[in-house]
């Protein structure tokens, strides 16, 4: 459980990262008028687990908080990835972490079989 807690801890500090900085370099770009980073690439990055960095930058950037779509949209990511992180926690969840770490050794692979 803990192992479990401190790897989705990581993905979400280090998604969050990544999107703060996408947001960054999409502002930058806005005001220069350059290419600019794909909306749908932001919600993916949001859905993944990088909301918080997402949220830090619209609110320091004060970048993406007018246009209603996008707001609609990237709230509905985060809905669906706190839904996601939830459902990491049930007992299914826990079954499928345990066949996956299992995996790679279980069939084979590795030259290491299984007892």
């Amino acid at each position: 459980m803990k192992t479990k807690l401190l790897l989705i801890l990581a993905l979400y500090l280090v998604a969050s990262l990544i999107t703060f900085i996408a947001y960054a370099l999409d502002k930058r770009a806005a005001r220069k008028g350059n290419w600019r980073t794909p909306e749908n690439t932001l919600h993916l990055l949001a859905l993944i687990g990088g909301w918080p960095g997402a949220l830090t930058a619209r609110k320091l950037l004060r970048h993406k908080t007018k246009k209603q779509p996008f707001r609609t949209i990237f709230w509905a990511t985060v809905v669906l990835n706190c839904a996601a992180c939830a459902a990491l926690f049930t007992p299914a969840a826990d079954e499928l972490w345990r066949s996956v770490g299992q995996w790679p050794f279980s069939c084979g692979w590795f030259g290491i079989q299984s007892r």
